[in-house]
């Protein structure tokens, strides 16, 4: 990329600034999001473009699909490429697919459409390891922290966002907006954002086949990547078997929901802490301790619904959100400590892990909550954060000790 003597880019040892730590947060939120607007609006989007109801559910997936995709074939590459113009590439990447969803008015165009969001999307994964590489070791965990603390109110806020944008705009400027904040977010990174140019070294070939590699090399990766995909699966269960749970037991209607995500989102303002505790090398008392509130969290949140307690069920929101923030925080501060040389890779097989495994959550929550409501889901999410806990107290042996 060329450097223009009237606009003075960032060196790759320049200093990380206060500013462009807040505007990685809001590129990680802002792309992230992206990949969650549409779950609100399918029965929207659905009889405008033609789709039937069946095909209709293909947006999510493929949407998803496109962004494992992109951490496979893309978050690698920050180990053989400069990792800002790709984080770019990828922004330009979701604009374009933001753009065509739309402007689409078929089934097959809108459905590309995701699939390309969702890759582009996955620049995220590159910025998280940029963040980690540019920032002083001692302040490390705090400034993952603040940027991962803008890919959980991406996550968060995406439907509430999107369900006030279509109700009062209609469902393509949801789309079209979302467009025009990343292309400012962008232009924004390219004028803030120091480089990075990795060590380099290796063909792409030889990146992706070493990519899972890191799995086995690592038992910490291993680890942590189980924690974090059981802490994922417990995320997804619980926002797919909550918003039923807020109809049926709490009679609200889509508005209702949206606040209850809203107040949600507030587990994401633990993110510092949670940083902070990293810094301070207590990662492992802190991770032990999220696994232990998620389980907690869901056992309260269940008798909170038995008791008819909305704000109580608003608080475990909260406590569980946070929970998973900590140990997310936590885990990438391990895994980017052990070769910044093959950071894209670790945390690309980290992240596969984790988004694999985790995507089963929400097929959990529909099936407990219709074969056992609330109750049963909240049972499932407990048992889930007590077997990743007992794991911890058995196995992990130091490998989430600070290094």
């Amino acid at each position: 990329m060329t450097h223009s003597a009237a606009l003075p880019l960032p060196r790759d040892d320049a200093p990380l600034s206060r500013f462009a730590i807040l505007l990685m947060a809001v590129a990680c939120g802002t792309m992230v999001a992206n990949l969650y607007y549409a779950q609100t609006l399918i029965d929207v989007i659905g009889p405008e473009i033609g789709m039937s109801a069946g095909v209709a559910g293909l947006i999510t997936t493929l949407t998803q699909l496109g962004y494992g995709l992109g951490i496979i074939l893309v978050v690698p590459l920050a180990d053989l490429f400069e990792n800002r113009r790709i984080v770019l590439i990828s922004a330009v990447a979701t604009v374009l697919g933001c753009i065509a969803i739309a402007i689409s008015n078929g089934p097959a165009t809108f459905l590309i459409a995701s699939v390309m969001t969702g890759v582009g999307a996955t620049g995220v994964q590159v910025l998280i390891p940029l963040a980690s590489h540019l920032a002083p070791p001692e302040r490390q965990g705090r400034v993952v922290g603040t940027v991962m603390s803008g890919l959980l109110f991406g996550i968060m806020l995406s439907r509430p966002i999107a369900s006030f944008l279509a109700g009062s705009m209609g469902w393509r400027a949801t789309f079209l907006l979302s467009a025009g904040v990343i292309a400012l977010v962008a232009v924004a990174l390219l004028i803030a954002c120091p480089q990075r140019r990795p060590k380099g070294g290796m063909h792409y070939g030889e990146v992706l086949s070493s990519t899972f590699s890191q799995l086995g090399k690592y038992r910490v990766v291993r680890m942590r990547a189980f924690y974090q995909a059981s802490m994922f699966a417990a995320f997804n269960l619980f926002w797919t078997a909550a918003p039923l749970s807020l109809i049926h037991d709490f009679g609200l209607g889509h508005n209702g929901i949206g606040a209850f995500a809203l107040a949600g989102a507030g587990g994401a303002l633990v993110a510092p802490v949670a940083g902070w505790l990293a810094d301070r090398r207590l990662t492992g008392p802190a991770s032990l301790g999220a696994l232990i509130a998620l389980s907690i969290g869901f056992l309260l949140a269940d008798w909170t619904v038995t008791a008819g307690s909305l704000i109580g069920f608003t608080i475990m929101a909260v406590l569980i959100d946070a929970a998973v923030q900590v140990s997310q925080i936590t885990g990438q501060k391990l895994i980017f400590s052990l070769d910044p040389h093959a950071r894209g890779r670790i945390n690309a097989a980290y992240m596969t892990v984790m988004f694999v495994v985790g995507a089963l959550g929400s097929v959990i929550g529909s099936t407990t909550y219709e074969a056992g409501g609330w109750s049963l889901s909240a049972i499932a999410g407990a048992a889930i954060g007590g077997v990743a806990a007992l794991v911890f107290i058995l196995f992990d042996r130091g490998a989430s000790a600070t290094r």
